[in-house]
């Protein structure tokens, strides 16, 4: 097995058998992630130009909108070259550093989606006390310790799979250099791999969801006594897009990583798997923020200044 063990590089074949399809989302997730990186940073821009916006709910999604920069610029790019290269290959120091940016900022995004709905139901349900509970020091560190914890899960997990033989097996067959993909590769006992994934796809993704789940059964709970119907419609419109989203990415995640695991790859899990790698960051802006009228607001009076500037 040792002279075998040595892998420097892997090819990434996820959909070589449809090169149609590679061609479609090439075009589709060149737009999606210009979508993103315009979407997001304008997001990011406003809220720090803004001081109205310098609030725990703004901070969370200046979080958000740079994660998922960084989310899918360590995924996406490369995709995009995989799907116009010949070759099709990643070193094998490059595919651990993808495995880690993209397993990190992923588990970050998971336990940060909890905090956003925590952050909610206290605005919601406890208006009053809200600047008390929700103070500078404890959403600093409820960031900071979304961006720990995702990391650190991904620095373990990545280590334990690099470190394993891979007997000569160096063909991905996935879009990227994605865990579930390399354990398939690998010819050794992942029993322990196995565990700790499962572990933590129930600390990072069945344990946040529920959370969201309940903190918004009480924010719904306290809309129901909403007087206004205009205000009740408008509350329910906000809470059924966040729940949209909340859905959308760690339902397809949850579909990757807690199902049953099969030595082949299909091509339907690797569409789902761009579903919250591309589709959910793309959408983040939209629904948490930029449908929202402070942000509107906020983003008429930027252009106006710098209009007003440019023409001086």
């Amino acid at each position: 097995m040792g002279n075998y063990s040595a892998v420097t590089e892997f090819f990434l074949v996820g959909l070589s058998k449809y090169p149609e399809l590679q061609l479609f989302l090439f075009i589709l997730c060149l737009i999606m992630y210009v979508i993103i990186l315009l979407g997001n940073s304008l997001l990011i821009i406003i809220s720090i130009l803004d001081s109205r916006l310098h609030t725990p709910m703004y901070f969370f999604l200046g979080n958000l909108s740079f994660l998922d920069i960084c989310y899918t610029s360590s995924s996406i790019p490369p995709m995009l070259i995989i799907f116009r290269s010949k070759t099709k290959s990643i070193s094998f120091i490059g595919c651990a550093l993808q495995m880690v940016a993209s397993l990190g900022l992923g588990s970050t995004e998971c336990v940060l989606l909890a905090v956003m709905a925590y952050d909610r139901y206290v605005a919601i349900c406890n208006p009053l006390r809200y600047p008390i509970i929700m103070n500078r020091v404890l959403y600093v560190h409820m960031a900071a310790w979304s961006w720990i914890i995702g990391c650190m899960n991904s620095l373990v997990q990545t280590a334990l799979t690099m470190v394993l033989p891979f007997c000569g097996n160096n063909i991905i067959d996935h879009l990227t250099c994605e865990i579930l993909a390399l354990l398939k590769l690998i010819c050794s006992d992942i029993s322990m791999n196995v565990l700790i994934m499962t572990v933590a796809s129930i600390v990072l993704l069945v344990i946040p969801l529920l959370l969201i789940f309940i903190s918004y059964i009480f924010i719904l709970s306290s809309i129901l006594r909403i007087n206004s119907t205009e205000g009740r419609k408008k509350a329910f419109s906000t809470c059924s897009a966040h729940l949209t989203v909340v859905i959308l990415f760690y339902g397809s995640a949850l579909f990757m990583y807690m199902k049953p695991k099969s030595k082949d790859t299909k091509a339907s899990d690797e569409i789902i798997g761009l579903s919250y790698g591309v589709v959910t960051p793309m959408l983040n802006p939209i629904i948490y923020s930029l449908r929202n009228k402070e942000v509107k607001e906020a983003v008429k009076k930027v252009l106006s200044r710098y209009l007003h500037l440019w023409k001086i």
